[in-house]
């Protein structure tokens, strides 16, 4: 059983526009439940980083809290992960994350096909 980062775009091309940063949150979620039913679990950086921003009161995508919280929430996540699913779509966010995951020594994956089940 892997603990499996999801990384893509979150706020690429949306020019921070809500709507579209849904719709790249619903693409970043859309692999969760089937990483879940091949035994492992599945994380996504978000998760993790979006209550910690709203707790410490961020009011708005790209603000200062944003910018402490977003990807040092997720490298942290991503040091506890076993590998990383890297979707499609540009996002310079998520490539930190493959460059990191590859030091840390971690499988990385860019097809959810290419992900064993948990024995």
């Amino acid at each position: 059983m892997m603990m499996i980062l999801i990384a893509g775009p979150y706020r690429s091309g949306t020019g921070n526009d809500p709507i579209l940063i849904q719709q790249n949150m619903d693409r970043l979620e859309a692999p969760a439940l089937p990483i879940f039913r091949k035994g492992h679990i599945p994380m996504i950086g978000e998760w993790v980083a979006n209550p910690l921003m709203k707790m410490a009161g961020s009011k708005e995508v790209g603000d200062a809290i944003f910018t402490e919280i977003q990807y040092p929430a997720s490298h942290r996540v991503l040091a506890k992960c076993d590998a990383i699913l890297r979707i499609e779509g540009v996002s310079n966010g998520a490539d930190q994350d493959v460059k990191l995951a590859k030091k840390l020594g971690l499988k990385v994956y860019y097809d959810i096909n290419d992900i064993p089940d948990a024995e």
